[in-house]
C-alpha cells in the first residue's frame, strides 16, 4: 500500500530503561499512549506505571511523537513506578546491555520484530529476551526450536501467518504470559486445549480473526487469565467456565455470532 501524499516515514527512537537502550522503529504520528503500550510488551511494566521523559519533561499520552519533537534518533527515558508491572516485574534481565544493543521493531499492529546482535543464533536470542516474535513470517507450522526454548519464554507472538494447528507442546512453555495468534487459520480441531490450558502463568490470549466456531469448558483453568480476545471468528456461544475466570479483566468478543456472553464471576 502507498504511502498517503503528505505522510511522514517512520524513524528510529532510542528508549533508555534501566541502564539498557531499546531502539524502536516508530511513526510520527504515533501518540506516547501508543509507545507505553508497545513498551509493555518489552519490558512488563504497565502503561500507568511508565513515565516517559524528553529533555527533563514528562511526555503526555495524548500528544502524539511529532507534536513533542521527537524525530530521528532521538533518546528518551523511560522511568518505572514501583509495583506497577506485570508478572515478576520489569524485565529487566531480557533487555541486552547497550554494548549488544538489539533493534526492536514495533509495527502499527502492536507485533514485534527483533534483530539478533551480531554472533547470537534466534534460539539463543530468544532465551535471552524471552520473547518469540514470529509475526507475518508466513508460517505454516510453529517452528520447533520454539520448544527448546521451554521456561525461558514469557511472549509468544505468531500473529499474521498461516498457522492451522497449534501443538500439545505449547504446553512447555511453562512462564509464558502472553500468547498471540490472530489473524491466522486456526481451527477448533486443530488447537491443542490441553497444552494451552497447562499455562498457568498465561495473562493474554488473543486469537482474533481465525475459523473458531467453539472454545471448551477446559479454558476455565486458565486461572491466571487477565485478557481474553477472540473477536472476528465464528463463535455462537461461550462455554459457561468463562465463569471460572476470576482473574479476567477484558473479553473482546465482538464480530461474532454470539446471542450472549456470561460474565466473569467477581471473586
Amino acid at each position: 500500500m502507498e504511502k498517503g501524499e503528505g505522510e511522514e516515514p517512520p524513524f528510529t527512537l532510542h528508549v533508555k530503561f534501566s541502564g539498557k537502550t531499546l531502539s524502536l522503529t516508530v511513526s510520527p504520528s504515533e501518540s506516547v499512549s501508543h509507545i507505553k503500550s508497545l513498551l509493555q510488551t518489552l519490558t512488563n511494566v504497565l502503561p500507568r506505571g511508565q513515565k516517559l521523559i524528553f529533555k527533563g519533561k514528562i511526555l503526555v499520552d495524548s500528544l502524539s511523537l511529532k507534536s513533542l519533537g521527537l524525530s530521528e534518533g532521538s533518546k528518551i527515558m523511560l522511568m518505572a513506578s514501583h509495583g506497577l508491572h506485570q508478572g515478576d516485574g520489569p524485565m529487566n534481565a531480557s533487555i541486552p546491555h547497550s554494548s549488544n544493543l538489539m533493534d526492536i521493531s514495533l509495527n502499527q499492529a502492536g507485533n514485534v520484530k527483533i534483530e539478533a546482535p551480531a554472533g547470537k543464533s534466534r534460539l539463543e536470542r530468544w532465551r535471552l529476551t524471552g520473547i518469540v516474535a514470529l509475526s507475518e513470517c508466513n508460517l505454516k507450522v510453529v517452528p520447533e526450536e520454539i520448544w527448546a526454548c521451554g521456561a525461558a519464554i514469557r511472549v509468544l507472538d505468531l500473529s499474521h501467518n498461516a498457522l492451522q494447528e497449534l501443538p500439545i507442546a505449547i504446553g512447555s512453555l511453562s512462564s509464558l504470559r502472553k500468547l498471540l495468534l490472530n489473524a491466522n487459520a486456526l481451527l477448533d480441531k486443530k488447537i491443542c486445549w490441553e497444552g494451552v490450558t497447562a499455562l498457568k502463568s498465561l495473562t493474554i490470549l488473543s486469537l482474533n480473526h481465525n475459523q473458531l466456531t467453539t472454545l471448551p469448558s477446559a479454558i476455565g483453568a486458565l486461572s491466571s487469565l487477565k485478557q481474553l480476545q477472540i473477536e472476528h471468528n465464528m463463535l455462537t456461544s461461550l462455554p459457561k467456565e468463562i465463569g471460572q475466570l476470576t482473574s479476567l479483566e477484558i473479553l473482546k468478543v465482538d464480530n461474532n455470532s454470539l446471542t450472549y456472553v456470561i460474565a466473569p464471576k467477581s471473586s
